[in-house]
């Protein structure tokens, strides 16, 4: 008895070491995997200067995600802090901050591809969200960015809890740069109008969180509370049957509550509020669309 008790124990004693160095050999990679440098070459797009390009810029700053990660101001904003490990705040993008040194190129590869100036992947960027941009939408946020008022400090803030760290070492979560098709052409311009075709861009915003089929699941790398990602194809377990029409799903934007007045978490309504009606209603229209997936499926 005495001698299976001992064994036992140096079993799960060598269990418990393996683990731990699997856990070290996990984060090891991971940092790697944070230093690595990301050869993109890109093409220039020169920034908005004139009012109208800027209040393009202006209206995609507030609608499409960049102040819930960079604040307002641009001057950098926390937004994660789960207090269990998990802490994560966006830059300062203003003039006064490290970005004011950024050449046409620099902020082509990180808004479209994912990659800091100094090449090395920026891991929390949602890049993917806005790969897809067109040239002249580039050109207007970058250049609405110039106009804001230069603040110091802000630097990005990114720390992890070493499961996340160990995931992202060994390939289970990927950063933008990985996720991103680097060869495909910048997006043409689709005229704004409440159509699927218009639908499908206004879209590209929600790949980050929903799968780029949009049929949800868990979130990579987001905190253990946070819920899975809604399936907004028809597929099994679809949430749109919530949204029989356009303006209950706009309502849905706008207020962050489902129609029987249950909040939705983690979405980023401080955005998706500020989109005009014909975003809105021209993303209904594309959803409508989609081929259906299960739920879960990305």
């Amino acid at each position: 008895m005495n001698q299976w008790i001992k064994r036992a124990g140096l079993g799960f004693a060598l269990l418990l070491i393996l683990g731990v160095a699997a856990l070290l050999f996990g984060n090891m990679l991971g940092e790697q995997k944070r230093q690595r440098m990301v050869d993109i070459p890109v093409q220039p797009v020169a920034w908005a200067t004139d009012a109208e390009g800027i209040a393009r810029g202006h209206y995609l700053f507030r609608s499409r995600g960049c102040a819930d990660c960079h604040g307002q101001d641009g001057a950098g904003r926390e937004f994660i802090n789960d207090g269990k490990g998990m802490r994560l705040a966006g830059p300062n993008i203003t003039p006064g901050g490290p970005v004011g040194r950024y050449t046409a190129q620099d902020w082509v590869r990180v808004i479209r591809h994912g990659v800091k100036a100094d090449g090395h992947a920026a891991f929390i960027m949602p890049s993917e969200d806005y790969n897809r941009f067109t040239d002249a939408d580039v050109a207007a946020i970058v250049g609405y960015a110039r106009t804001l008022a230069p603040r110091t400090g802000g630097a990005a803030v990114i720390e992890l809890p070493l499961p996340v760290m160990v995931l992202y070492g060994l390939g289970a979560i990927r950063d933008a740069s990985e996720k991103i098709d680097h060869k495909l052409p910048a997006a043409q311009p689709v005229a704004a109008a409440v159509n699927a075709e218009h639908g499908a861009y206004v879209a590209n915003m929600c790949i980050g969180c929903h799968g780029p089929g949009l049929s949800g699941g868990n979130i990579p790398g987001g905190p253990p509370d946070w819920p899975a990602a809604a399936n907004l194809t028809p597929g099994q377990g679809s949430a749109m049957v919530r949204y029989p029409d356009a303006q209950t799903f706009v309502t849905m934007l706008r207020g962050g509550k489902r129609p029987d007045g249950s909040a939705i978490k983690v979405m980023p309504f401080d955005s998706l509020r500020e989109l005009n009606d014909t975003d809105a209603l021209a993303l209904y229209a594309f959803l409508k669309t989609v081929p259906a997936r299960a739920a879960g499926q990305r």
